[in-house]
């Protein structure tokens, strides 16, 4: 759907907000007589190829391609983009994964080019090819567009090597940035640039004896103590990590990239290399961290979060983009009880875009998850229902799970309703893993026992519509009013930690539309006898 202009120029959206941002760098680029010709606006992603991708690369990259769409609809599709996943595989390797094989063989080349650390699994040319065609493989496999980029060809092919030779012309200007932000005993020792000594093959962090800009070298002592001369072009050499961000804007011509909070004070020090060196620096966004269960930051090696494959195993890959899309600048816990809450509130947003005015749809999170293109199927059941209904009836498979959505659902059947097919598969793993484990069923009150009782005789009588779940809210509101319960949430919290162990759940009276008024009323039976008091 194609908005005005007038609408896009006032979304709220947080990819809007970044895309007219990109269109004002356009603008001052423009007013300075710089002319981009035919080349596209460069959306960057950087990698680090270490280890394996994990679900902080996912969110960069899918909420990155969330600011393209907003900038492809804003500029109406008239302004070429691209987007580049680079990967800093020629960073040498500083310690060891824990979860690789090959621990000797990797200990051996520490100090190493990842692109010349040897596979540890046999199957790449390098550590860092594995590592580049594992994160590729990752992100064909969420249908992303972009290309990639490995900074060891860009730095051997000479992609950098006019900037790295500028950056030789301003050493005394970056020495100038750098040293502030070092501590008295690295300023002693740094250079922007990192020689790979051409006897060790190491990646140096030595101090220069003398650069040359004219000749494009730099003078250094190798690791034997022999002084060494080397041109800084053709992958002899490599920039710092800080001066290397800024170098790479310049050099790549990047218009926007995000990262995370803890690049936000060094952002600065990027931009101020990517002007010396004569380019404009990027738009930039920075999102906040994840956190664990327990409120501390996710670490790759603390292994304290969940994974991409966790979260697949347990919800569909467009409540994991809602997730990204939510609140970025934002911290939030990253752990699987958040799953849940994130598969319904994707439906939720979903079932109103139709509904909505432009103003609404374009703030609309499916929007943004589906480029402007929200399918239209909406699931009859909430996840957090069909959780209930397999808690309820302790369903191990989906045929149990199948028998009451089937009765509640007008001709529902499995070939025609592939979403409700999934998320029955999610809802008994999610079960099984994380809700019967922590299952805590309590006795109830005098008060909760008379209630619940009268509640199951009502239900035995009712003379209503079965699937009708508003009646049948209103019918268990009742029985909380009539048995004086000063809070009502107090009653609906009961019903569920008395019957399924939980303290929480959908409305009641969806609940028992789908599980059955007699079937209600039978578990409402067993709870009170398995607690004595029938």
């Amino acid at each position: 759907m194609k908005f005005s202009q007038e609408i896009m120029d006032k979304a709220k959206a947080w990819p809007f907000e970044q895309a007219r941002l990109i269109v004002k760098r356009l603008d001052i680029e423009k007013k300075r007589g710089i002319d981009r010709g035919d080349r596209p606006v460069i959306f960057e992603t950087g990698y680090g190829p270490s280890g394996l991708p994990h679900i902080g690369t996912f969110g960069e990259v899918v909420r990155t391609s969330m600011v393209m769409e907003a900038f492809r609809a804003l500029t109406d599709d008239k302004i070429p983009m691209k987007l580049l996943c680079v990967s800093d595989d020629m960073d040498g390797m500083r310690k060891v994964p824990g979860n690789m094989p090959e621990q000797d063989m990797l200990t051996e080349n520490l100090g190493k080019p990842l692109t010349e650390v040897p596979d540890p699994f046999g199957c790449h040319d390098s550590f860092g090819h594995h590592n580049n065609a594992k994160l590729c493989e990752f992100l064909d496999g969420f249908g992303f567009t972009y290309e990639f980029k490995s900074a060891t060809e860009l730095y051997k092919a000479g992609v950098y090597d006019d900037m790295l030779l500028k950056a030789l012309e301003k050493f005394d200007d970056i020495m100038k940035v750098m040293l502030p932000t070092l501590g008295e005993e690295r300023q002693a020792t740094y250079s922007p640039f990192l020689p790979i000594s051409p006897t060790t093959g190491h990646v140096l962090y030595v101090p220069m004896k003398s650069v040359d800009a004219k000749a494009g070298t730099i003078t250094f002592d190798d690791e034997d103590g022999k002084e060494v001369t080397l041109k800084v072009t053709g992958g002899n050499t490599k920039l710092q990590w800080k001066p290397d961000f800024g170098m790479r804007w310049a050099a790549l011509g990047v218009d926007f990239e995000m990262f995370g909070k803890d690049h936000q004070a060094n952002s600065i020090v990027y931009s101020r290399i990517c002007k010396i060196l004569g380019a404009i620096p990027p738009v930039q966004y920075v999102y906040e961290l994840f956190l664990d269960d327990k409120g501390e930051k996710i670490s790759k090696s603390k292994g304290n979060g969940i994974s991409i494959d966790e979260w697949l195993r347990y919800a569909t890959p467009e409540s994991l983009s809602l997730y990204m899309y939510t609140k970025p600048r934002t911290a939030k816990r990253l752990f699987f009880d958040v799953i849940p809450k994130a598969v319904d509130e994707y439906y939720q947003h979903l079932a109103a875009y139709p509904k909505q005015d432009e103003a609404a749809q374009i703030n609309n999170p499916v929007w943004h998850i589906h480029k402007g293109r929200p399918p239209k199927i909406i699931p009859p059941i909430s996840f957090a229902l069909m959780l209930n209904i397999v808690s309820a009836s302790n369903a191990s498979d989906k045929d149990i799970l199948w028998g009451f959505i089937e009765r509640y659902v007008d001709g529902a059947d499995r070939d025609s309703n592939p979403v409700l097919v999934r998320l029955s598969e999610y809802a008994i793993r999610y079960y099984a893993d994380f809700v019967k484990p922590n299952k805590n069923y309590r006795a109830p009150t005098d008060q909760e026992r008379a209630a619940m009782a009268d509640l199951a005789k009502r239900l035995d009588t009712f003379k209503g519509d079965v699937k009708d779940a508003s009646e049948l809210q209103t019918l268990v509101f009742s029985v909380g009013k009539d048995h004086e319960f000063e809070n009502l949430r107090e009653w609906f919290k009961a019903l569920y930690e008395v019957l399924l162990g939980q303290s929480q759940g959908p409305r009641f009276g969806s609940f028992v539309a789908i599980y059955g008024v007699k079937e209600t009323s039978a578990l409402i039976g067993t709870a009170l006898s398995d607690k004595g008091m029938i």
